[in-house]
């Protein structure tokens, strides 16, 4: 007698899986912070992980800086334990300089070391690094063994499509940075060529799923600036995590309100005016007390940009903070400015739908 194979239970809906990279578990559709140059660092992403970001990575580090011991990119290797799991990013064209890199970076024991192949600028590339090597596959191959052959903790590699639109060979990358023993490979979906113009390619994801037979993490970046597309990003491209860059800069929030609009399909209202100057100030305090506070000041200017995007004039109250030059002198002139500004006049920004049911703002002409 033949025996009856039950078949699985069609109306039972299937669950995300929680996502694995090397021992770092993760839950299911994770969402994490971007390496960014002069963002992602401490201060920010304290703030990131309290918002609901289940994995942070250090802004990229030089290898060549690590090696010869340069004050800033050493400082970049410090993190607290409250950031954890954390990634601390490398970058260099240097195939022995990158493998003392890693060296000194797994001492330091973060849970992933990630090799930076992707960043487009043109002091990086020249060199090899970044999305340089893009132009040398086999190059590519030595750096990321060379980097797993000293690492005692996983692998992780960021990337782009390709070179150019000509030279476009991520299936293939993918397949061999698998092989080499990358633990999961996040992929920002544009070319060297494009650098952030134009719209990331999201079907690239689904392809490189499909096609290249990898069975490791797909982490998918580019254009994931709201709760919405991190949605979208899950829903139409199979990724198995979204990695949020630009569209955290004086959003922290991003990564709560995605959670809360892939649960309930709500996105939640703004922060209040009280929440937002709360954590404008102590995203100061931290890197004052980070970086000393003439340089936390002087560096936190390029983030309240982002913080008071889609306020009326906010560029007047930006200038009026640019002004000042102690943590101090830019907290009493928030906490002051905050007295005539209610709490429930917040801006709608492009793009949010007015289900939300928040209020446009009125800045008053003091700003």
């Amino acid at each position: 007698m033949r025996t009856q194979i039950s078949q699985p239970d069609r109306s039972i809906p299937v669950l995300p899986a929680p996502v694995e990279i090397g021992h770092v578990r993760l839950p299911p559709r994770p969402i994490l912070l971007a390496p960014m140059e002069d963002v992602s660092d401490p201060p920010f992403r304290v703030l990131c992980k309290r918002y609901g970001a289940d994995m942070l990575y250090t802004e990229f580090i030089s290898s060549g800086g690590l090696i010869y011991e340069a004050e800033d990119s050493l400082q970049k290797l410090e993190f607290g334990e409250d950031e954890r799991p954390i990634g601390i990013q490398i970058f260099g064209g240097d195939v022995d300089q990158v493998r003392e890199a890693a060296r000194i970076v797994d001492a330091v024991n973060p849970d992933i070391i990630d090799i930076n192949f992707g960043c487009p600028v043109k002091k990086v590339v020249c060199k090899d690094g970044g999305a340089g090597i893009l132009r040398n596959l086999p190059k590519m191959q030595r750096i990321t063994e060379a980097v797993i052959e000293v690492a005692t903790r996983p692998v992780t590699v960021k990337t782009r499509l390709g070179w150019n639109d000509s030279s476009i060979k991520i299936v293939e990358v993918a397949r061999m940075l698998e092989d080499c023993g990358v633990a999961a490979l996040a992929v920002h979906a544009r070319t060297r060529a494009q650098l952030y113009r134009g719209d990331a390619r999201w079907e690239w994801f689904r392809k490189i799923r499909e096609e290249s037979g990898i069975s490791i993490p797909l982490i998918g970046n580019g254009d994931a600036t709201t709760p919405e597309r991190i949605k979208a990003m899950f829903d139409e491209t199979g990724v198995d995590a979204v990695m949020v860059g630009r569209g955290a800069i004086g959003n922290p929030w991003i990564f709560r309100d995605a959670k809360v609009f892939m649960e309930t399909g709500e996105v939640p209202p703004r922060p209040s005016w009280r929440e937002r100057l709360e954590v404008v100030c102590e995203h100061l305090t931290l890197k004052c007390d980070w970086l000393g506070e003439r340089k936390g000041v002087l560096e936190m200017r390029r983030m309240y940009g982002g913080y008071f995007k889609g306020f009326r004039n906010a560029g007047k109250l930006r200038a009026e903070i640019m002004e000042k030059g102690s943590r101090d002198a830019v907290i009493d002139f928030l906490l002051n400015f905050n007295d005539d500004w209610p709490e429930t006049q917040i801006a709608v920004p492009a793009g949010r739908p007015a289900s939300v049911g928040v209020k446009r703002a009125v800045l008053p002409t003091s700003a």
